[in-house]
């Protein structure tokens, strides 16, 4: 009897892995999959958290993929572990604190030892030979190959009759000829592939799952950093870092001011941990206060603050400030005028 191969997916939760897993599963490969979590991904957080946004699907699309294809998945949490790949990446960043090639290296590298520990015979991914300049460049793949140690091990069904064979294609455990030669950044093979599959509702096909991308995160990132002057971070800083208008009128301090009803319930969970502004005398948001701040810098974020509440036009607006310590204060303030904020306090 055959023995059955077995491999692990690495599942973001895109479109390309989803299809990479179901080519195996079509060829009667075992596939389980692995999604490796680093707090930087952009499903389940702020389309959660936001009222505005009820019309997305409120979802993991790496369980939803899992779902869809009927295979286990592993959700290993790596965020200590991923710091050094984002403060020290060896090939750099892409457009913006992306460190796409390092990361990819770190993720197969986790999916390989993942492999040896549980009797695994090989690893497959998603990748698209010329999708992805910083990772998925003709010259990129065997760095990925080489530095994370699959080898021959690792093999990417999408674009695989464009690479070498590899060791599942050599023993005759995959039939390579029923594997795909996918190229660039086109992805209409990829949805006329998923429409044959039948698989509807999937994530975007040109879609990122990582802030890291996104250049107005990366700009807080950088920061964060900057004003704490090294690069550091818990998972508390870049969850919050995806919520709110972050404002910083002076290098000490940023403001952190909910923009809807959900993100202000979101912050309320961060109030032992924060000063605080909360508009009194009118609905408005819950403002965070990130730093040490002196009284007259309680003044003016509060005065910041009101611009954003329903009193924005009022002469005065009631705050109620409550220290991290404990202590509250109540000042009656006039709103700032929106040409006063500079735009330069944004972050």
């Amino acid at each position: 009897m055959t023995q059955q191969r077995k491999a692990v997916a690495l599942i973001s939760g895109g479109l390309d892995s989803l299809l990479a897993a179901k080519v195996m599963l079509e060829q009667g490969i075992h596939v389980e999959g692995i999604n490796f979590y680093t707090g930087f991904c952009v499903e389940g957080h702020t389309h959660a958290i936001r009222k505005t946004d009820k019309t997305r699907p409120k979802r993991n699309n790496a369980l939803w993929s899992a779902e869809q294809l009927g295979i286990k998945l592993h959700i290993i949490d790596v965020i200590d572990e991923y710091k050094d790949v984002l403060i020290n990446p060896k090939h750099g960043y892409g457009a913006n604190m992306n460190p796409c090639l390092d990361c990819k290296i770190f993720m197969v590298s986790k999916a390989r030892q993942w492999m040896d520990d549980n009797g695994f015979d090989f690893i497959i991914t998603g990748e698209v030979l010329g999708q992805r300049p910083m990772s998925q460049a003709k010259n990129l793949l065997p760095v990925v190959v080489r530095e994370s140690g699959a080898d021959d091990r690792l093999l990417r069904p999408l674009c695989a009759k464009n690479l070498a064979s590899t060791l599942p294609e050599k023993e005759g455990w995959v039939n390579r000829d029923a594997l795909l030669a996918f190229h660039g950044r086109n992805r209409k093979p990829q949805m006329a592939l998923a429409k044959h599959y039948g698989f509807v509702d999937y994530a975007s096909p040109a879609g990122g799952c990582c802030f890291l991308t996104d250049k107005s995160y990366s700009a807080k990132l950088v920061d964060l950093w900057g004003a704490r002057n090294k690069k550091e971070y818990e998972l508390d800083d870049i969850m919050l870092l995806k919520v709110g208008r972050h404002i910083r009128p002076d290098s000490h301090y940023k403001l952190i001011i909910s923009r809807e009803e959900g993100e202000n319930k979101f912050l309320s969970g961060y109030k032992k941990q924060f000063s605080t502004i909360e508009i009194e005398s009118h609905k408005g948001p819950l403002t965070l206060i990130d730093g040490e701040t002196s009284d007259s810098d309680l003044e003016l974020a509060s005065r910041i603050a009101a611009r954003f509440s329903q009193g924005r036009e009022a002469e005065r607006v009631t705050v109620k400030i409550k220290k991290q310590n404990g202590d509250e204060k109540i000042l009656t303030i006039l709103p700032m005028p929106a040409s006063e904020i500079k735009q330069e306090w944004y972050v």
